[in-house]
C-alpha cells in the first residue's frame, strides 16, 4: 500500500522537474529569435526576449591599445535598429554556440563576424545571461568583444 503514494509522488515530482527544463536548444532559441528581430530591425520581436532593464557592455582595445568596457542602452541600440535607413544591411553572422544553464540562469557565449552592406567591418564574442521569469527566459545582460584582426581563422 505504501507504493502507490510513493509512486505518485514521484511521478509528480518528476513531471515538475520535467515541465521546468531549460535545453541548450532553448536558449538558442532565445538569442536567434534576438538576431531574426535585429536582422528585419524587429525591434518588438527583440523585446520579446529581452529584460525591461537589460544591461548592454563592450569590452574592446582602444586605438592606444589600452583595454576598455563601454556601458551602452539597450533602449538606444533598439532605436538605431528601428531607424536605421533602409539601404543599411547589418549581419551579425553568429560562427557558434556555447550554453551553460544552472537552475534559473543561462550563460550563451556566440563568437561572431559583423558585416554591414555585405562588407567585413569587425568580429568579436557575444556573452549573453539569460534568466528565467514569469514570462519565459529572458535576456538581462549582453556584453560584447569587439576586434578587426584575427577575425577568419
Amino acid at each position: 500500500m505504501k507504493f502507490i503514494p510513493t509512486f505518485l509522488c514521484f511521478f509528480a515530482t518528476a513531471f515538475t522537474f520535467a515541465q521546468s527544463d531549460f535545453t541548450e536548444a532553448d536558449a538558442k532559441q532565445v538569442i536567434d529569435t534576438f538576431f531574426e528581430g535585429f536582422h528585419k530591425a524587429d525591434t518588438l520581436k527583440m523585446r520579446s526576449v529581452l529584460m525591461k532593464e537589460v544591461t548592454l557592455q563592450t569590452a574592446f582595445t582602444d586605438k592606444d591599445g589600452l583595454a576598455k568596457v563601454n556601458d551602452g542602452s539597450m533602449a538606444n541600440l533598439l532605436m538605431a535598429i528601428a531607424n536605421r535607413g533602409v539601404d543599411q544591411k547589418w549581419d551579425e553572422r553568429l560562427l557558434d554556440y556555447k550554453v551553460q544553464i544552472d537552475g534559473n540562469i543561462a550563460q550563451v557565449w556566440t563568437p561572431y563576424q559583423f558585416w554591414f552592406n555585405d562588407s567585413f567591418s569587425h568580429c568579436g564574442a557575444n556573452s549573453f545571461t539569460l534568466v528565467k521569469t514569469e514570462d519565459g527566459w529572458k535576456i538581462i545582460h549582453l556584453i560584447d568583444s569587439r576586434r578587426k584582426d584575427d577575425c577568419f581563422d
